[in-house]
């Protein structure tokens, strides 16, 4: 009988440390992942380019961005055209998008940075009766500063050296040599001389950064 409890209590503490070790496996997994979609999520959210000795400049200092709202851009679909004075005051749900770009530099660096839209293939609206237009300012909600007249989309044709693919378009550049903010709001509407088919429109533009040293 002994015996057989001596076997009973082997048998259970191996499955409570088999248990254990299964834990600390999943335990060291789950941080795991959290640290490769940490990584993923600012990957994809700023990218560094640079040549030579433009690298050890990078490496003094860093640049971040982040969005203020869940989604990456900015879409239209189904909206009615507008003037260029209505579109301009855009503040309804879905009708503009709120972003900011941050540096955090330690030591000396020059870093330059384009805000960068891309079309998403999806888009049924021509591209010459789309207006995008971005304000820009130092304080959460208050915009002092045009970016970007309203425009149409117009692609660039070559990649350039901070990192805007070939077909986005460059929203705005600015350089950080220390650490700080900027705040951004973006909007996007249909030009009023656009004529309304019976087939709904879209359009949608995600918003891109790109940085490097200068």
């Amino acid at each position: 009988m002994n015996g057989d409890n001596n076997n009973s209590n082997f048998i259970g503490e191996q499955i409570s440390k088999d248990s254990n070790s299964k834990q600390i496996l999943l335990s060291v997994l789950g941080v795991a992942i959290l640290i490769v979609a940490v990584v993923g999520v600012s990957f994809a959210a700023f990218t560094y380019t640079g040549e030579g000795v433009r690298a050890n400049t990078l490496s003094t200092g860093t640049i971040t961005m982040t969005y203020t709202e869940g989604a990456q851009g900015i879409s239209i679909n189904n909206a009615m055209p507008v003037t260029e004075d209505v579109g301009k005051v855009l503040s309804g749900d879905g009708e503009y998008f709120d972003f900011t770009v941050s540096s955090a530099i330690r030591g000396k660096a020059n870093i330059g940075y384009e805000v960068v839209a891309v079309k998403d293939e999806s888009s049924t609206i021509p591209d010459e009766y789309i207006r995008l237009y971005l304000e820009k300012g130092s304080t959460l909600g208050s915009y002092s500063e045009v970016s970007m007249e309203p425009s149409s989309f117009v692609p660039i044709t070559v990649s350039d050296k901070l990192g805007a693919p070939e077909g986005s378009m460059v929203l705005d550049r600015g350089t950080f040599n220390s650490s700080k903010t900027n705040y951004y709001r973006l909007r996007m509407w249909i030009d009023s001389s656009y004529v309304v088919s019976s087939t709904p429109g879209v359009y949608t533009v995600k918003i891109n950064v790109y940085g490097g040293a200068l």
